[in-house]
């Protein structure tokens, strides 16, 4: 049917003999269980929903969970908000929402309740309001006084008990972030502004918000019947070029865990929206991968994105019996494994008995890391499906294939339908960081062709906030003046000097030298 994905079939097939072994037969089948079919999402959870496509700075696209490859002793958490980021999107580029709570939350006991809750709140400043410019020259850092429009966070440890806050401490304050990649002029070494931006607590965690490319990688355009009905329109990395905003922390595993006995976390991400009587309230909700684009149906999608772990019973009766194995096995022939789906609970709500279920755990939606496993030498993009523990189902790092390896499972891999289904699209278009917040670099606002005639690095740019450099010819009888912009003045200094030529045409243009 599609791709053939290349792996070690025993070893593959032993891991999966492992989970087969470990599923219950009863328990909560998770919203989330069938969320996982050829490429099915919006970008696993971009414009998922009615009420969040609508509002994308609190639209929490994508949530990763691992243990630090570079520093085993601790954990990072990947979150990121706002979906399909235009690198190009000026003058007014993306910014975290002042109005908004963004959480990370962490629930180490397993009982569907966060222990430990990490808020991150942002506040915009500008030097210069009578501006319209994003930078009004080249930026050096994030102090530089040519970029206009900043923004700094503080970030809150909120320690929680039986659901009601038992302690607040504020563990970061004033913290810059990094700014959207205007572009080369704009922004020469955008690579140092990222570096000034990862900020150490006192701790021993470390910090980052800022733009960043989007890790996401799968085909979208499985909404077109499933690949057009035929396939045809596969293998292409539809996320590709887009940017995302995150937010990275890496905290000591044992800030984290309930005791080095019981190491498994479970993980999720929300989003608080103040409202107009000054009250917050959650408008986003992630944890694992793919979960509110396709199962739940729409009447539910919002209710998903204001539930909190404990409530997903409510959610039941929408993935016991899923939509989208019938409407694969209607399309291409591929029958649909057997309801109700109750193989899935393990994998997908409970974590996988002996790899990442914690004891005594409460059925619910959480992204779960087993944090004693150590990282993969050799990360595999199937994560556990091809024998890497370190992988997804177990977290998700950034390198895993979450798109192949659920459709894969989701399709009866674990029951005996033995596949290699996938959209085509193994890994990201740009290499991740070797190190803390791993995150590519984003794309930046002039990766378009140059202007026709132009070269070197005083290219003139349709972006504006890149510095723009306009260049006259002479001929015939008329003098004209040659006149160039320089990086440092941008797109401001292109308005005066287009004022100037104007002026000296005008005025000046008539006489002879």
């Amino acid at each position: 049917m599609t791709t053939t994905i290349s792996k070690s079939g025993a070893r593959r097939r032993s891991i999966a003999t492992l989970i087969c072994g470990a599923l219950a037969t009863g328990g909560l089948a998770a919203a989330g269980v069938t969320a996982l079919v050829p490429g099915t999402a919006s970008a696993s959870s971009h414009r998922e929903a009615p009420l969040i496509s609508g509002t994308p700075q609190f639209d929490n696209t994508d949530l990763y969970a691992f243990v630090s490859p570079d520093k085993a002793d601790t954990t990072t958490i990947v979150a990121n908000w706002i979906p399909f980021e235009e690198p190009g999107g000026g003058p007014n580029f993306y910014q975290f929402a002042e109005d908004a709570q963004y959480d990370l939350h962490i629930d180490n006991n397993g009982d569907a309740q966060d222990d430990l809750l990490f808020r991150y709140t942002f506040k915009t400043h500008v030097k210069n309001k009578k501006s319209f410019l994003y930078n009004t020259g080249a930026v050096d850092s994030l102090y530089d006084k040519d970029l206009n429009v900043t923004q700094t966070y503080d970030i809150e440890l909120i320690k929680l008990k039986n659901k009601y806050e038992a302690s607040r401490t504020k563990i970061a304050d004033d913290v810059p972030v990094a700014p959207s990649n205007v572009g080369k002029a704009s922004m020469p070494d955008y690579a140092k502004l990222r570096y000034q931006a990862i900020h150490k607590l006192t701790n021993g965690s470390k910090t980052f918000a800022g733009q960043a490319d989007d890790p996401f990688f799968a085909d979208l355009r499985v909404f077109d019947l499933l690949y057009g009905g035929n396939l045809s329109e596969v293998g292409n990395d539809t996320l590709k070029g887009y940017n995302v905003n995150t937010i990275a922390l890496q905290v000591p595993t044992h800030m984290i865990v309930e005791s080095s006995k019981q190491p498994v976390v479970g993980i999720w991400s929300t989003t608080q929206r103040k409202n107009a009587s000054g009250y917050y309230s959650q408008v986003s909700r992630l944890g694992m991968p793919l979960v509110n684009e396709v199962v739940n149906p729409i009447k539910d999608k919002d209710k998903f994105n204001a539930s909190k772990p404990y409530d997903d019973a409510q959610f039941l009766k929408n993935v016991t019996n899923p939509e989208l194995p019938k409407l694969i096995e209607a399309i291409y022939k591929i029958p649909a494994p057997k309801e109700p789906r109750n193989d899935l609970v393990d994998v997908f709500l409970k974590g996988v008995k002996g790899l990442n279920q914690p004891p005594y755990v409460t059925p619910a939606e959480e992204l779960r890391l087993n944090t004693s496993i150590a990282p993969a030498k050799n990360p595999k993009r199937l994560g556990v499906l091809d024998g890497d523990t370190a992988g997804f189902p177990n977290g998700r790092r950034l390198t895993d294939d979450v798109i192949d390896a659920s459709l894969q499972v989701v399709e009866g891999e674990l029951l005996g339908a033995k596949n290699d289904l996938g959209d085509a699209v193994d890994k990201n278009d740009k290499n991740f960081e070797k190190y803390f917040p791993y995150v590519s670099l984003p794309t930046e606002g002039s990766r378009g062709p140059l202007a026709k005639g132009t070269s070197g690095t005083n290219d003139v740019r349709s972006q504006l906030g890149d510095a723009l450099q306009p260049a006259g010819t002479s001929g015939g009888g008329t003098d004209t003046m040659l006149i160039a912009g320089s990086a440092a003045a941008g797109a401001a200094g292109f308005l005066l000097l287009t004022a100037g030529v104007v002026w000296w045409r005008r005025n000046m243009g008539n006489r002879a030298y």
